[in-house]
């Protein structure tokens, strides 16, 4: 039993998945950071090249140094953009969603595991995204909102209160279960009708407390 297993518990699993690999790594490679990347270390290797033939006539080892040491830092989007791309298969590894009868468990993480647990009574709305890689791997996204100010994020990482799971096969199908089941159990649980007893009718749902 792993980590995401144990949290879960006894409860029901509705449904349950992983980001497509080919489709997240796609995504983490062909962001805007790529073309920020390129034309910075196209300048960057521009100079580099000018400096190496500079260097070469009579130019102080130190002044050499200082140099080679400020091209590597200023390469630092280069270097950002790298790093995450090459972390994307450790992320891609840690990302897991549950849809329970409950809630939706999002983990993430990428030299350790983050598991997050949101019940469907604090889903203010669902959504269904699909960006060009999405559609050309056969993906999509399926985002929600907690609260009315939330934003949209990605790898089930919290920014503000919002959520999402992203790059599965089966988004439409997991779009109209969060979408049913969200609905369903926010009614039931606003409007009991009969103050909520053992047995409640409510919004005549299957589920029960």
């Amino acid at each position: 039993m792993t980590d995401f297993d144990a949290y879960i518990g006894n409860e029901y699993v509705r449904w349950r998945g992983k980001p497509k690999r080919s489709c997240f790594i796609l995504e983490c490679i062909f962001n805007p950071l790529l073309f920020i990347a390129l034309i910075w270390g196209g300048f960057d290797l521009m100079f580099f090249f000018i400096f190496k033939n500079v260097a070469s006539l009579s130019m102080p080892k130190p002044l050499q140094g200082f140099i080679w040491v400020f091209f590597l830092i200023h390469m630092m989007p280069v270097w950002l953009y790298l790093g995450g791309v090459l972390f994307s298969f450790l992320r891609q590894r840690n990302i897991e969603y549950a849809i329970t009868d409950r809630g939706i468990y999002f983990s993430s993480g990428v030299f350790s595991k983050n598991i997050e647990f949101k019940p469907f009574a604090e889903i203010s709305d669902v959504s269904m995204h699909r960006g060009m890689i999405d559609r050309m791997t056969g993906c999509g996204d399926v985002a929600m909102r907690y609260g009315a100010s939330g934003k949209y994020t990605t790898g089930g990482s919290p920014s503000g209160v919002g959520y999402t799971i992203q790059d599965i096969p089966d988004y439409q199908e997991v779009f109209q279960l969060v979408r049913r089941m969200q609905t369903d159990i926010y009614a039931d649980t606003m409007y009991p009708n009969a103050l909520r007893p053992e047995n409640n009718p409510g919004y005549n749902t299957q589920y029960r407390p």
